[in-house]
């Protein structure tokens, strides 16, 4: 896919952050859109910035967790715009628990959003994009999604998990030359509000000798590496490069390069950064 223009993108979480910032640059582009997220305040800011670029943008009110949802909303996607070329299952939220502990609905909460909705958001809308003869899927994992760190066995969980459902996808795809292709994305520190909205588990507390709202902000402060404006740019070259991953962000290109040269020996240079931290 070389150029947005005329295409039809749909894309969850766009309330604010990553979501919100891709929508306004395909429309600045000439992409016609189709929004979805819980917050329906900033879903409706969103909408209206896209608008200025004279496009065509419809909103919903979508839980990825919610599986009937997300065929509904694909369904009717393809019916308010005619076509669907792109989705991004972009959706996420975050959670701080330790990994003996962490509570079952907690776990499964996060996984139902950060996993299973991008899970059936790619199966929803596939038949559309194939039928449009030119889509591409493009799934975020995350920087967590190439290594892992304590305290977020959750979330490193639903991010490997993206990883490898998009590769193995990406591959399918390829296989049987299909007018469809994926892409994976792994965000590094982006100035987001996921760490603001993230539970944070009372019991880490022992780990890092801080309450839970102090954790939250040091959480928040790692995530000013990259400006959302900046990683909406990256995702959608990588897109028109037709890239398998792309990674975001100075922070998620030397860890990832990092992990690559020393392999599960990262993981002491993790645990003294995170002593570390935890003496601040």
């Amino acid at each position: 896919m070389k150029d947005f223009k005329g295409k039809v993108a749909a894309i969850t979480g766009a309330a604010s952050g990553m979501g919100r910032t891709l929508a306004v640059e395909l429309a600045r582009r000439g992409c016609h859109l189709a929004l979805s997220d819980v917050n329906e305040a900033g879903l409706k800011e969103s909408a209206e910035l896209a608008a200025r670029h004279g496009v065509k943008v419809t909103t919903q009110r979508v839980n990825t967790a919610d599986r009937a949802a997300i065929f509904a909303w694909a369904d009717q996607v393809a019916a308010e715009h005619g076509k669907v070329n792109l989705i991004f299952n972009n959706a996420g939220v975050a959670l701080s628990a330790p990994a003996e502990t962490v509570k079952q609905e907690d776990f499964d909460w996060i996984m139902n959003i950060n996993f299973w909705g991008v899970v059936w958001g790619t199966q929803a809308f596939l038949p559309h994009l194939r039928r449009s003869g030119e889509g591409h899927v493009i799934n975020t994992s995350s920087l967590f999604g190439l290594l892992s760190v304590p305290l977020n066995g959750t979330y490193n969980s639903t991010k490997f998990a993206v990883r490898g459902y998009t590769e193995a996808l990406r591959m399918e795809l390829d296989l049987e030359k299909a007018p469809v292709s994926a892409t994976c994305v792994h965000p590094g520190g982006i100035r987001t509000n996921i760490a603001r909205a993230a539970r944070m588990d009372a019991s880490s507390q022992k780990f890092t000798g801080v309450d839970p709202e102090t954790a939250r902000k040091r959480f928040d402060k790692l995530l000013n590496t990259t400006t959302a404006e900046s990683a909406a740019l990256q995702i959608l070259k990588a897109v028109q490069k037709n890239k398998r991953r792309v990674l975001v962000g100075p922070d998620a290109w030397f860890l990832d390069k990092l992990v690559r040269l020393l392999g599960s020996w990262y993981q002491p240079l993790i645990i003294k950064h995170s002593a570390g931290m935890m003496k601040k």
